[in-house]
């Protein structure tokens, strides 16, 4: 059994040499962590859009660090503080979060501020199925369902999180919020957007309830037993979470489950479109009775989820545009971005999801 968690884990959870211009002085980065580890050597993970991340191996144990992108607003979409105190109190509750090591403000250290946390060992799943490897995705979209559910039953009542973010009106604020970013990041000119925008503005529901929201709950921020696939062991990247109602988090991963039929971008970036995953149809049922909240409009969650994708999309494609970043990969989102609002149009005519 040990041959075959190492073979797993080495195919899907491996971290290589930095990418061009985003390497990080170990050096400083050594010194900082005197105090609670010593550094040995840095890798960086290859994935993500985002929040970069690098495995830090010490003498003590391996651990990951979590850092802006270079070249963007640091003190809006990347506070690494918030992030930290998000999975310190995470922690505390019992959820499956990484163990939190330390934060670091002090932008002369790396050139920005960082925070470092224990590595949970285990399988992420990205874009393709592991070499020889048989992935239940049937029980997995349970636990997936299952973990989503969880988090949305934590008691936040008395943590920071909760005392910084204002739930009333979520609903109607994200859809305003996401617009104007949208419109601030848009670099073409999209109807089928335009249209999302203008039906998810009409008549937004009223919330449901409100708790901890993930904000950006799918397969590839799930770390997986390697002897379990089906065994959900950590979430990651908390960068986005608040308080606010859980349907929209819903919608969220909503927005990133493709199935089969759906455009070839939106598949390419997952692996729920594979036989054996629950549909979205059966993703929200499962939710309802996992949850015991009712979900009573999921074209508009399903639509606000496409929509969402599609902007964070736009973002990190302008900053392409912009000559921010020479990552290929970047220059591939327009395509995920005209995908999403076909789709989230295509929910809208049919009423359904």
């Amino acid at each position: 059994m040990q041959q075959k968690e190492n073979l797993i884990t080495d195919i899907t959870d491996r971290a290589s040499d930095f990418r061009p211009g985003e390497s990080l002085d170990t050096q400083k980065l050594g010194f900082f962590l005197r105090p609670y580890c010593n550094l040995v050597s840095v890798k960086q993970f290859p994935s993500g859009f985002s929040n970069l991340t690098y495995l830090l191996i010490c003498d003590e144990g391996e651990y990951v660090l979590r850092r802006p992108p270079f070249g963007a607003n640091i003190k809006s979409a990347h506070d690494m503080g918030r992030e930290y105190r998000v999975i310190n109190d995470l922690h505390q509750l019992g959820a499956k979060v990484p163990a939190p090591l330390v934060y670091c403000e002090d932008e002369q250290v790396l050139g920005a501020p960082f925070y470092v946390m224990e590595r949970v060992k285990g399988v992420i799943l990205r874009n393709r199925v592991p070499n020889g490897v048989t992935v239940p995705f049937d029980p997995l979209s349970r636990s997936f369902v299952a973990t989503l559910s969880d988090l949305h039953k934590l008691d936040m009542s008395q943590t920071a999180l909760m005392a910084q973010s204002h739930p009333q009106g979520y609903v109607k604020r994200q859809i305003d919020g996401w617009t104007k970013r949208y419109r601030k990041a848009q670099t073409d000119e999209i109807r089928t957007l335009d249209t999302v925008i203008e039906w998810l503005a009409e008549d937004p529901p009223n919330e449901s309830s409100i708790s901890l929201i993930h904000n950006d709950f799918k397969y590839d921020n799930l770390v997986l037993s390697p002897t379990d696939l089906s065994e959900v062991r950590a979430v990651l990247d908390w960068e986005m979470a608040t308080i606010g109602c859980p349907l929209m988090d819903l919608g969220t991963s909503l927005g990133y489950w493709a199935e089969e039929h759906d455009p070839p971008a939106l598949k390419h970036y997952g692996l729920t479109w594979v036989q054996g995953n629950m549909t979205r149809r059966e993703l929200v049922d499962a939710y309802q009775l996992e949850s015991g909240r009712e979900v009573k409009n999921p074209v508009f969650y399903l639509a606000y989820g496409l929509f969402k994708v599609a902007v964070i999309a736009q973002q990190i494609y302008a900053r392409f545009k912009a000559g921010h970043t020479s990552d290929p990969r970047f220059g591939q989102l327009i395509h995920v971005i005209h995908a999403c609002g076909e789709l989230a149009v295509r929910a809208m005519d049919r009423q359904k999801i």
